[in-house]
């Protein structure tokens, strides 16, 4: 039986809170029947849980509906999913002060009895995850094998974070002056607002919320559109763990209120913390938001990875990488590589045996058939950036080896594709792309890679193969990344610090590093000893 906590309010007389059924009462202009079509797909369409498959936000411990819906989307049929609560200021305003009052008392919960909720959190995520897999390949198309890999990803940083709750240390120090101690004490923020991307609708949740529960903070969660059914699964299942009311919030909202909901959630006073992950121009709207109050931030934004294969690489293993690094998820994560530049020596040998693996190893489909490694992108203005990059790169020169174009499974499918004969002036070699192509750059010598490299105005990751050990040295601190793969494609990891450097973000998730991002040092003096 899980745990339950009965958290005590701490609104003080300047803060009077109304009853949050008034502040979520729906407009005198919406009719009941939004509310029964929300109640319509409680069945689970496509054999989605009817358990895990809600559609209302989640404020203070309960669900409830919005004054409107919107319509969430498979992206490899068209097909409707669901219509979920489109939740507007009032409700972002009245999952903050559920947040705020749930602090006051969770911020004081035993270390040892946060860490144990986190930790039944988890298991409820593993006893679920075929479930939890199928929701995400629903509603992102990723193949069913990537979202199984993503649900024990995300599940692992709630196991991570359960452990460190229990290990946030202070400090004792011995100042000069006589008969005082200093003390350093690590507190909780307050309320966090995560506001979270459709490319990995879970992990990118618990690596922020793990932490932020934790270090004693409480969260309101405004997932992406696209993709609201993880975040609402993941509320039911902390629900069922025990976290108390108020401690974990979900606002979903449509495209067209994102905007004000994010703002209306950035602004509020009650909010310490803002954490985001999304693109770079989004995430300079939420800075200037943050800067009127001097909110602390976490942002991991975008990225321009390059993929550098020297002369001395073992071929066949930099194409493993490249595959595994590139064609992930369709190509649409923030550390895939936008760009492979590739020595002089070993280039014509790479991009045909790059070729050769695609041809064998890619399969596009629907991600829900067996054998699918890749499905479709997002939507359809994803595929037309794609098809942008692609025939701006033609017409300037560059070569197609393999795809180019839309695939023949659906409007949203696009063929993998590589280009060779690629320059730096094209679209394609200094804007991320976001989906399934792979432009080959080649150059002479390994200055002139780290310019390529470096030229760009991110940093979030960068690969590159290489068996020179001075070399491997070299390159790694030369590159203007937060992190670096060497003779490896996939980097992330629960235990590893997450994040970039320049305009990709500010802050480090997931690690030891990663509950740092909520927590507040305090130094106390302690005189007369």
């Amino acid at each position: 039986m899980a745990t339950s906590f009965r958290l005590q309010s701490c609104w003080g007389p300047s803060l009077a809170r109304a009853p949050l059924g008034r502040l979520l009462r729906p407009r005198a202009c919406c009719s009941a029947p939004g509310r029964a079509q929300l109640r319509s797909y409680a069945g689970g369409p496509g054999g989605l849980s009817a358990a895990l498959l809600r559609t209302e936000s989640f404020v203070g411990g309960r669900w409830l509906p919005a004054a409107a819906t919107f319509p969430v989307y498979d992206p490899a049929s068209g097909a409707t999913l669901g219509m979920v609560a489109d939740c507007g200021v009032p409700e972002a305003r009245a999952a903050v002060h559920a947040a705020h009052e749930a602090f006051c008392s969770w911020k004081v919960v035993s270390v040892k009895e946060r860490s144990s909720l986190l930790r039944k959190w988890y298991d409820l995520m593993m006893q679920n995850k075929g479930d939890l897999a199928k929701l995400i390949t629903a509603e992102s198309g990723k193949p069913l094998k990537e979202a199984e890999a993503e649900v024990l990803y995300s599940a692992l940083f709630l196991e991570w974070f359960s452990e460190e709750a229990r290990r946030i240390y202070g400090d004792i120090i011995y100042p000069s002056a006589k008969g005082r101690r200093a003390l350093v004490l690590k507190q909780p923020l307050g309320v966090a607002v995560v506001i979270t991307p459709w490319n990995f609708p879970s992990a990118m949740i618990t690596r922020k919320v793990g932490a932020a529960l934790a270090a004693g903070c409480t969260v309101v969660v405004k997932p992406a559109e696209d993709t609201p059914f993880s975040a609402l699964a993941l509320a039911q299942l902390a629900n069922e763990a025990g976290i108390p009311p108020g401690v974990y919030n979900v606002v979903p909202c449509s495209r067209s209120k994102a905007k004000e909901v994010g703002k209306a959630l950035c602004t509020d006073p009650l909010v310490s913390k803002i954490s985001f992950t999304g693109s770079t121009a989004t995430g300079k709207v939420l800075l200037h938001y943050a800067a009127d109050s001097v909110k602390r931030v976490s942002m991991e934004l975008g990225g321009l990875a390059p993929f550098i294969v020297f002369d001395s690489a073992n071929v066949d293993q930099a194409v493993e990488g490249a595959l595994a690094s590139k064609f992930r998820n369709a190509g649409q994560t923030c550390v895939c590589s936008n760009r492979f530049l590739v020595q002089r020596g070993i280039h014509d040998s790479f991009v045909k045996k790059f070729a050769e693996a695609m041809k064998v190893n890619l399969r596009v489909g629907n991600g829900f058939e067996e054998g699918t490694t890749q499905g479709p992108l997002i939507n359809e203005r994803a595929v037309e950036k794609v098809e942008k990059h692609v025939s701006d790169a033609i017409s300037k020169g560059a070569t197609v080896v393999m795809g180019g174009k839309r695939h023949q499974f659906g409007k949203n499918f696009f063929e993998p594709t590589l280009l060779s004969s690629v320059t730096r002036d094209m679209l394609c070699a200094h804007e991320e792309t976001f989906g399934p192509l792979a432009p080959v750059i080649k150059f002479d010598t390994e200055e002139e890679a780290i310019a390529i490299a470096n030229a760009t105005e991110v940093g979030l990751a960068g690969y590159f193969y290489s068996q020179d050990p001075a070399q491997i040295w070299r390159v790694a601190e030369q590159l203007e990344v937060g992190m670096v793969g060497v003779n490896e494609g996939l980097i992330s990891s629960v235990e590893c610090p997450f994040g970039g450097v320049k305009q990709s973000g500010l802050g480090r998730e997931g690690s030891k590093y990663g509950i740092d991002e909520y927590l507040e040092v305090k130094y106390v003096c302690y005189g007369g000893l």
